[in-house]
Protein backbone atom coordinates (compact mmCIF):
# COMPACT_ATOMS: atom_id res chain seq x y z
CA UNK A 1 0.00 0.00 0.00
CA UNK A 2 1.42 3.38 -0.95
CA UNK A 3 1.54 5.57 2.15
CA UNK A 4 4.04 8.33 1.48
CA UNK A 5 2.33 10.71 3.93
CA UNK A 6 1.13 8.19 6.51
CA UNK A 7 3.40 9.42 9.28
CA UNK A 8 2.56 13.08 8.66
CA UNK A 9 -0.96 12.80 10.04
CA UNK A 10 -1.38 14.70 13.31
CA UNK A 11 -1.94 11.74 15.58
CA UNK A 12 0.55 9.01 14.65
CA UNK A 13 3.81 10.53 15.79
CA UNK A 14 7.04 8.53 15.80
CA UNK A 15 5.45 5.41 17.30
CA UNK A 16 3.66 4.57 14.08
CA UNK A 17 6.98 4.24 12.34
CA UNK A 18 7.85 1.62 14.97
CA UNK A 19 4.66 -0.26 14.16
CA UNK A 20 5.45 -0.20 10.45
CA UNK A 21 8.88 -1.63 11.16
CA UNK A 22 7.86 -4.29 13.69
CA UNK A 23 4.55 -5.43 12.18
CA UNK A 24 3.92 -4.19 8.65
CA UNK A 25 0.83 -6.40 8.34
CA UNK A 26 -0.98 -4.64 11.18
CA UNK A 27 0.38 -1.28 10.07
CA UNK A 28 -1.24 -1.93 6.71
CA UNK A 29 -4.55 -2.72 8.41
CA UNK A 30 -4.40 0.50 10.42
CA UNK A 31 -3.60 2.57 7.36
CA UNK A 32 -6.26 0.75 5.37
CA UNK A 33 -8.89 1.63 7.95
CA UNK A 34 -7.68 5.23 8.00
CA UNK A 35 -8.07 5.31 4.21
CA UNK A 36 -11.57 3.80 4.48
CA UNK A 37 -12.65 6.40 7.03
CA UNK A 38 -11.18 9.22 4.97
CA UNK A 39 -12.49 7.98 1.65
CA UNK A 40 -16.18 7.41 2.34
CA UNK A 41 -19.27 8.62 4.14
CA UNK A 42 -19.56 7.18 7.64
CA UNK A 43 -23.25 7.10 8.49
CA UNK A 44 -23.31 4.40 11.17
CA UNK A 45 -25.30 6.08 13.96
CA UNK A 46 -22.99 4.85 16.71
CA UNK A 47 -19.70 5.82 15.08
CA UNK A 48 -17.70 9.03 15.15
CA UNK A 49 -14.17 10.40 14.78
CA UNK A 50 -12.32 11.02 18.02
CA UNK A 51 -9.96 13.94 18.29
CA UNK A 52 -6.19 13.47 17.94
CA UNK A 53 -5.96 14.23 21.68
CA UNK A 54 -8.27 11.31 22.52
CA UNK A 55 -6.22 9.04 20.27
CA UNK A 56 -3.03 10.22 21.93
CA UNK A 57 -4.36 9.23 25.37
CA UNK A 58 -5.48 5.86 24.02
CA UNK A 59 -2.03 5.15 22.66
CA UNK A 60 -0.23 6.23 25.83
CA UNK A 61 1.83 4.41 28.44
CA UNK A 62 -1.23 4.30 30.69
CA UNK A 63 -2.10 1.06 28.92
CA UNK A 64 0.75 -0.58 30.84
CA UNK A 65 -0.75 -0.03 34.30
CA UNK A 66 -2.86 -2.46 36.31
CA UNK A 67 -5.17 -0.53 38.62
CA UNK A 68 -7.80 -2.83 40.10
CA UNK A 69 -10.00 -0.93 42.50
CA UNK A 70 -10.67 2.79 42.68
CA UNK A 71 -8.53 5.90 43.25
CA UNK A 72 -6.96 5.71 46.69
CA UNK A 73 -8.15 2.10 47.09
CA UNK A 74 -6.15 0.13 44.52
CA UNK A 75 -4.94 -3.45 44.81
CA UNK A 76 -1.63 -2.55 43.16
CA UNK A 77 1.05 -0.01 43.91
CA UNK A 78 2.26 2.69 41.58
CA UNK A 79 -1.20 4.08 40.82
CA UNK A 80 -0.69 7.75 41.69
CA UNK A 81 -0.77 8.94 38.09
CA UNK A 82 -3.66 6.75 36.93
CA UNK A 83 -5.58 7.79 40.04
CA UNK A 84 -5.33 11.37 38.81
CA UNK A 85 -6.66 10.37 35.39
CA UNK A 86 -9.68 8.57 36.84
CA UNK A 87 -10.43 11.35 39.31
CA UNK A 88 -10.39 13.86 36.45
CA UNK A 89 -12.73 11.69 34.37
CA UNK A 90 -15.17 11.23 37.26
CA UNK A 91 -15.18 14.91 38.19
CA UNK A 92 -15.65 16.01 34.60
CA UNK A 93 -18.51 13.55 34.06
CA UNK A 94 -20.33 14.72 37.19
CA UNK A 95 -19.88 18.39 36.28
CA UNK A 96 -20.87 17.96 32.63
CA UNK A 97 -24.05 16.00 33.33
CA UNK A 98 -24.99 17.30 36.77
CA UNK A 99 -24.69 13.81 38.23
CA UNK A 100 -24.10 12.99 41.89
CA UNK A 101 -21.78 10.07 41.11
CA UNK A 102 -20.03 8.63 38.06
CA UNK A 103 -18.25 5.36 37.40
CA UNK A 104 -16.02 5.58 34.33
CA UNK A 105 -14.58 2.06 34.40
CA UNK A 106 -17.07 0.03 32.29
CA UNK A 107 -15.40 -1.33 29.18
CA UNK A 108 -18.52 -0.84 27.03
CA UNK A 109 -22.16 0.12 27.11
CA UNK A 110 -23.14 -3.53 27.51
CA UNK A 111 -20.74 -3.84 30.45
CA UNK A 112 -22.30 -0.74 32.00
CA UNK A 113 -25.76 -2.29 31.65
CA UNK A 114 -24.55 -5.55 33.18
CA UNK A 115 -23.19 -3.67 36.19
CA UNK A 116 -26.36 -1.61 36.52
CA UNK A 117 -28.51 -4.74 36.62
CA UNK A 118 -26.11 -6.39 39.06
CA UNK A 119 -26.42 -3.40 41.39
CA UNK A 120 -30.21 -3.45 41.40
CA UNK A 121 -31.38 -6.99 40.62
CA UNK A 122 -30.94 -10.66 41.36
CA UNK A 123 -31.54 -13.39 38.76
CA UNK A 124 -35.24 -13.92 38.20
CA UNK A 125 -36.25 -10.32 38.87
CA UNK A 126 -38.46 -8.56 36.33
CA UNK A 127 -37.33 -5.76 34.05
CA UNK A 128 -39.49 -3.73 31.69
CA UNK A 129 -37.65 -2.44 28.63
CA UNK A 130 -38.12 -1.56 24.98
CA UNK A 131 -38.60 -4.38 22.51
CA UNK A 132 -35.54 -5.05 20.35
CA UNK A 133 -37.59 -5.18 17.11
CA UNK A 134 -39.06 -1.78 17.99
CA UNK A 135 -35.67 -0.13 18.57
CA UNK A 136 -34.36 -1.45 21.90
CA UNK A 137 -31.03 -3.15 22.59
CA UNK A 138 -29.83 -6.70 23.14
CA UNK A 139 -29.11 -5.88 26.79
CA UNK A 140 -32.71 -4.78 27.32
CA UNK A 141 -34.00 -8.32 27.67
CA UNK A 142 -33.24 -10.18 24.45
CA UNK A 143 -33.39 -13.94 24.95
CA UNK A 144 -29.98 -14.41 23.30
CA UNK A 145 -28.39 -11.99 25.81
CA UNK A 146 -27.64 -12.33 29.52
CA UNK A 147 -30.39 -9.80 30.24
CA UNK A 148 -33.05 -12.09 28.80
CA UNK A 149 -31.58 -15.28 30.25
CA UNK A 150 -31.00 -14.06 33.80
CA UNK A 151 -34.06 -11.85 34.24
CA UNK A 152 -37.75 -11.99 33.43
CA UNK A 153 -37.96 -9.42 30.65
CA UNK A 154 -41.20 -7.74 29.66
CA UNK A 155 -41.15 -5.62 26.52
CA UNK A 156 -43.00 -2.46 25.58
CA UNK A 157 -42.99 -1.00 22.10
CA UNK A 158 -44.25 1.72 19.80
CA UNK A 159 -47.74 2.36 18.54
CA UNK A 160 -48.37 1.07 15.05
CA UNK A 161 -50.23 4.27 14.19
CA UNK A 162 -47.33 6.70 14.68
CA UNK A 163 -44.35 4.47 15.64
CA UNK A 164 -43.73 6.38 18.87
CA UNK A 165 -43.41 4.89 22.36
CA UNK A 166 -46.79 3.81 23.70
CA UNK A 167 -46.65 5.27 27.21
CA UNK A 168 -50.10 3.88 28.03
CA UNK A 169 -48.76 0.41 27.27
CA UNK A 170 -45.68 1.07 29.42
CA UNK A 171 -47.91 2.00 32.35
CA UNK A 172 -50.24 -0.97 31.86
CA UNK A 173 -47.34 -3.43 31.68
CA UNK A 174 -45.66 -1.89 34.72
CA UNK A 175 -48.81 -2.23 36.79
CA UNK A 176 -49.39 -5.79 35.58
CA UNK A 177 -45.83 -7.10 36.08
CA UNK A 178 -44.44 -4.83 38.85
CA UNK A 179 -40.87 -4.73 37.45
CA UNK A 180 -37.99 -3.95 39.75
CA UNK A 181 -36.29 -1.90 37.00
CA UNK A 182 -37.80 0.03 34.11
CA UNK A 183 -35.37 0.72 31.28
CA UNK A 184 -35.82 3.48 28.72
CA UNK A 185 -33.50 4.32 25.87
CA UNK A 186 -32.94 2.62 22.53
CA UNK A 187 -30.58 2.09 19.61
CA UNK A 188 -32.99 2.73 16.74
CA UNK A 189 -35.57 5.20 18.05
CA UNK A 190 -35.25 8.69 16.63
CA UNK A 191 -37.60 10.62 18.89
CA UNK A 192 -37.12 12.26 22.27
CA UNK A 193 -38.03 10.12 25.26
CA UNK A 194 -40.45 11.50 27.86
CA UNK A 195 -38.35 10.85 30.96
CA UNK A 196 -40.92 12.50 33.23
CA UNK A 197 -43.57 10.01 32.07
CA UNK A 198 -41.24 7.09 32.76
CA UNK A 199 -40.38 8.54 36.18
CA UNK A 200 -44.06 8.78 37.08
CA UNK A 201 -44.67 5.17 36.05
CA UNK A 202 -41.61 3.95 37.94
CA UNK A 203 -42.71 5.77 41.10
CA UNK A 204 -46.21 4.36 40.80
CA UNK A 205 -44.97 0.75 40.82
CA UNK A 206 -41.93 1.24 43.05
CA UNK A 207 -39.37 0.52 40.32
CA UNK A 208 -35.92 1.91 39.69
CA UNK A 209 -35.71 4.00 36.52
CA UNK A 210 -32.66 3.18 34.42
CA UNK A 211 -31.97 5.22 31.31
CA UNK A 212 -29.72 3.69 28.66
CA UNK A 213 -28.45 6.88 27.07
CA UNK A 214 -25.71 5.24 25.00
CA UNK A 215 -26.89 6.77 21.77
CA UNK A 216 -27.81 10.27 22.84
CA UNK A 217 -25.62 11.12 25.84
CA UNK A 218 -23.41 13.24 23.59
CA UNK A 219 -26.43 15.30 22.60
CA UNK A 220 -27.21 15.73 26.30
CA UNK A 221 -23.65 16.93 26.87
CA UNK A 222 -24.13 19.52 24.15
CA UNK A 223 -27.54 20.68 25.42
CA UNK A 224 -29.11 19.55 22.16
CA UNK A 225 -31.68 17.25 23.82
CA UNK A 226 -33.12 17.07 27.36
CA UNK A 227 -31.12 15.31 30.06
CA UNK A 228 -32.34 12.12 31.73
CA UNK A 229 -30.16 12.69 34.80
CA UNK A 230 -32.74 14.62 36.87
CA UNK A 231 -35.31 11.85 36.36
CA UNK A 232 -33.33 8.61 36.44
CA UNK A 233 -31.98 6.62 39.35
CA UNK A 234 -29.07 5.74 37.11
CA UNK A 235 -27.98 6.42 33.55
CA UNK A 236 -25.78 4.09 31.55
CA UNK A 237 -24.04 5.28 28.43
CA UNK A 238 -21.18 4.85 26.04
CA UNK A 239 -18.39 7.35 25.61
CA UNK A 240 -18.05 6.97 21.86
CA UNK A 241 -20.92 7.77 19.46
CA UNK A 242 -21.90 11.46 19.56
CA UNK A 243 -19.78 12.09 22.68
CA UNK A 244 -16.77 11.56 20.42
CA UNK A 245 -14.64 9.77 23.00
CA UNK A 246 -12.97 6.35 23.08
CA UNK A 247 -14.95 3.13 22.88
CA UNK A 248 -16.14 2.51 26.42
CA UNK A 249 -18.94 2.88 28.94
CA UNK A 250 -19.93 4.98 31.92
CA UNK A 251 -22.59 5.01 34.63
CA UNK A 252 -24.11 8.11 36.24
CA UNK A 253 -26.23 7.64 39.35
CA UNK A 254 -27.70 9.10 42.49
CA UNK A 255 -25.37 9.21 45.50
CA UNK A 256 -27.35 6.56 47.40
CA UNK A 257 -26.56 4.04 44.65
CA UNK A 258 -22.88 4.93 44.32
CA UNK A 259 -21.51 2.12 46.46
CA UNK A 260 -23.71 -0.51 44.83
CA UNK A 261 -22.74 0.65 41.35
CA UNK A 262 -19.03 0.74 42.13
CA UNK A 263 -19.10 -2.77 43.62
CA UNK A 264 -21.10 -4.04 40.65
CA UNK A 265 -18.43 -2.78 38.27
CA UNK A 266 -15.48 -3.91 40.41
CA UNK A 267 -15.10 -6.55 41.66
CA UNK A 268 -18.37 -8.12 40.48
CA UNK A 269 -18.24 -7.76 36.69
CA UNK A 270 -14.78 -6.43 35.80
CA UNK A 271 -11.18 -6.68 36.93
CA UNK A 272 -8.52 -4.14 36.05
CA UNK A 273 -9.83 -1.02 34.34
CA UNK A 274 -8.35 0.18 31.05
CA UNK A 275 -6.56 3.25 32.31
CA UNK A 276 -5.55 4.49 28.86
CA UNK A 277 -9.22 4.45 27.88
CA UNK A 278 -10.26 6.19 31.10
CA UNK A 279 -7.73 8.95 30.39
CA UNK A 280 -9.15 9.26 26.87
CA UNK A 281 -12.65 9.49 28.38
CA UNK A 282 -11.42 12.37 30.52
CA UNK A 283 -10.11 14.14 27.42
CA UNK A 284 -13.41 13.70 25.58
CA UNK A 285 -15.42 14.92 28.58
CA UNK A 286 -13.29 18.07 28.74
CA UNK A 287 -13.82 18.64 25.02
CA UNK A 288 -17.58 18.14 25.45
CA UNK A 289 -17.73 20.93 28.04
CA UNK A 290 -16.76 23.59 25.48
CA UNK A 291 -18.96 25.98 23.47
CA UNK A 292 -17.49 24.47 20.30
CA UNK A 293 -18.84 21.07 21.24
CA UNK A 294 -22.26 22.46 22.10
CA UNK A 295 -22.44 24.01 18.65
CA UNK A 296 -21.37 20.66 17.19
CA UNK A 297 -24.13 18.75 19.00
CA UNK A 298 -26.78 21.09 17.66
CA UNK A 299 -25.40 20.74 14.14
CA UNK A 300 -25.60 16.95 14.48
CA UNK A 301 -29.35 17.19 15.07
CA UNK A 302 -29.87 19.76 12.31
CA UNK A 303 -27.92 17.57 9.89
CA UNK A 304 -29.92 14.49 10.87
CA UNK A 305 -33.14 16.32 10.19
CA UNK A 306 -31.87 17.61 6.84
CA UNK A 307 -30.64 14.15 5.83
CA UNK A 308 -33.96 12.59 6.82
CA UNK A 309 -35.87 15.11 4.74
CA UNK A 310 -33.60 14.42 1.79
CA UNK A 311 -34.08 10.67 2.07
CA UNK A 312 -37.83 11.12 2.26
CA UNK A 313 -37.60 13.03 -1.02
CA UNK A 314 -35.80 9.95 -2.39
CA UNK A 315 -38.86 7.85 -1.57
CA UNK A 316 -37.69 6.42 1.75
CA UNK A 317 -40.28 6.71 4.51
CA UNK A 318 -38.95 8.05 7.80
CA UNK A 319 -40.16 5.87 10.66
CA UNK A 320 -42.19 8.00 13.12
CA UNK A 321 -42.16 10.76 10.51
CA UNK A 322 -38.70 12.16 11.23
CA UNK A 323 -36.07 12.61 13.92
CA UNK A 324 -35.30 14.70 16.99
CA UNK A 325 -31.82 13.26 17.46
CA UNK A 326 -28.68 12.23 15.59
CA UNK A 327 -30.22 9.22 13.86
CA UNK A 328 -33.06 8.23 11.58
CA UNK A 329 -34.69 4.96 10.65
CA UNK A 330 -35.89 4.67 7.05
CA UNK A 331 -38.42 2.24 5.60
CA UNK A 332 -37.33 1.24 2.08
CA UNK A 333 -40.30 -0.85 1.03
CA UNK A 334 -41.72 1.91 -1.17
CA UNK A 335 -38.59 1.86 -3.36
CA UNK A 336 -38.55 -1.94 -3.53
CA UNK A 337 -35.18 -2.43 -1.85
CA UNK A 338 -34.40 -4.43 1.30
CA UNK A 339 -32.26 -3.01 4.05
CA UNK A 340 -29.68 -5.72 3.43
CA UNK A 341 -29.38 -4.89 -0.25
CA UNK A 342 -29.19 -1.16 0.47
CA UNK A 343 -26.40 -1.70 2.99
CA UNK A 344 -24.41 -3.81 0.55
CA UNK A 345 -24.86 -1.45 -2.39
CA UNK A 346 -24.06 1.63 -0.34
CA UNK A 347 -20.88 0.05 1.01
CA UNK A 348 -19.71 -0.61 -2.55
CA UNK A 349 -20.38 3.06 -3.24
CA UNK A 350 -18.35 4.25 -0.25
CA UNK A 351 -21.35 4.90 2.03
CA UNK A 352 -21.27 2.99 5.31
CA UNK A 353 -24.59 2.46 7.08
CA UNK A 354 -26.50 -0.48 8.52
CA UNK A 355 -29.62 -2.41 7.63
CA UNK A 356 -32.18 -2.23 10.41
CA UNK A 357 -35.52 -3.76 11.22
CA UNK A 358 -38.42 -1.34 11.40
CA UNK A 359 -41.26 -1.68 13.91
CA UNK A 360 -43.65 -4.47 12.86
CA UNK A 361 -41.18 -5.50 10.17
CA UNK A 362 -42.59 -8.30 7.97
CA UNK A 363 -39.15 -9.72 7.08
CA UNK A 364 -36.29 -11.19 9.08
CA UNK A 365 -33.73 -8.87 10.73
CA UNK A 366 -30.86 -10.05 8.53
CA UNK A 367 -32.86 -8.90 5.52
CA UNK A 368 -34.72 -6.00 7.16
CA UNK A 369 -37.04 -3.50 5.58
CA UNK A 370 -35.07 -0.48 6.71
CA UNK A 371 -31.76 1.24 7.18
CA UNK A 372 -30.45 3.34 10.05
CA UNK A 373 -28.34 6.43 9.43
CA UNK A 374 -26.62 8.89 11.75
CA UNK A 375 -24.84 12.20 11.33
CA UNK A 376 -22.30 12.31 14.18
CA UNK A 377 -19.25 11.49 12.06
CA UNK A 378 -20.07 13.60 9.00
CA UNK A 379 -20.77 16.55 11.28
CA UNK A 380 -17.37 16.10 12.91
CA UNK A 381 -15.96 16.41 9.39
CA UNK A 382 -17.63 19.81 9.07
CA UNK A 383 -20.51 18.90 6.81
CA UNK A 384 -23.64 21.06 6.85
CA UNK A 385 -27.33 20.78 6.07
CA UNK A 386 -26.53 21.67 2.46
CA UNK A 387 -24.12 18.74 2.28
CA UNK A 388 -26.82 16.46 3.72
CA UNK A 389 -28.97 17.12 0.67
CA UNK A 390 -26.17 15.80 -1.53
CA UNK A 391 -25.59 12.85 0.80
CA UNK A 392 -29.27 11.95 0.52
CA UNK A 393 -29.10 12.06 -3.27
CA UNK A 394 -26.02 9.86 -3.34
CA UNK A 395 -27.49 7.40 -0.85
CA UNK A 396 -30.70 7.19 -2.87
CA UNK A 397 -28.76 6.52 -6.07
CA UNK A 398 -26.65 3.84 -4.41
CA UNK A 399 -29.58 2.07 -2.77
CA UNK A 400 -31.38 1.75 -6.10
CA UNK A 401 -28.31 0.81 -8.17
CA UNK A 402 -27.94 -2.83 -9.10
CA UNK A 403 -24.98 -2.55 -11.46
CA UNK A 404 -21.30 -1.91 -10.87
CA UNK A 405 -21.04 1.04 -13.23
CA UNK A 406 -23.68 3.05 -11.36
CA UNK A 407 -22.09 2.27 -8.02
CA UNK A 408 -18.68 3.34 -9.32
CA UNK A 409 -20.19 6.66 -10.37
CA UNK A 410 -21.67 7.19 -6.92
CA UNK A 411 -18.39 6.23 -5.28
CA UNK A 412 -16.56 8.85 -7.34
CA UNK A 413 -19.07 11.49 -6.26
CA UNK A 414 -18.70 10.39 -2.63
CA UNK A 415 -14.91 10.69 -2.88
CA UNK A 416 -15.23 14.21 -4.26
CA UNK A 417 -17.58 15.23 -1.45
CA UNK A 418 -15.44 13.88 1.38
CA UNK A 419 -12.28 15.39 -0.14
CA UNK A 420 -13.68 18.80 0.75
CA UNK A 421 -14.46 17.65 4.31
CA UNK A 422 -11.64 15.25 5.15
CA UNK A 423 -11.55 13.11 8.27
CA UNK A 424 -8.18 13.45 10.04
CA UNK A 425 -6.81 15.92 7.46
CA UNK A 426 -3.21 15.52 6.41
CA UNK A 427 -0.71 18.16 7.41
Amino acid sequence: MGTPDSTSTPFWGPDFAALQQSDPDIAEVVLGELARQRGGLQLIAGENFTSPAVLAALGSTLTNKYAEGYPGRRYYGGCAEVDRAEELAVRRACELFGAEHANVQPHSGAAANLAAYAALLVPGDTILAMSLPHGGHLTHGSRVNFSGRWFHAVAYGVRESDERIDYDQVGDLARAHRPKVIVCGATAYSRLVDFAAFRQIADEVGAYLMVDAAHFIGLVAGDAVPSPVPYADLVTCTTHKVLRGPRGGMILCREELAGRIDRAVFPFSQGGPHMHTIAAKAVALREAATPTYRAYARRVVANAQALTQGLQAEGMRAVSGGTDTHLALLDLRAIGVSGGDAESRCERAGITLNKNAIPFDPVKPMIASGIRVGTAAVTTQGMTETDMKEVALLLGRAARADDDASLRDVRAAVAELVSTHPAYPRR
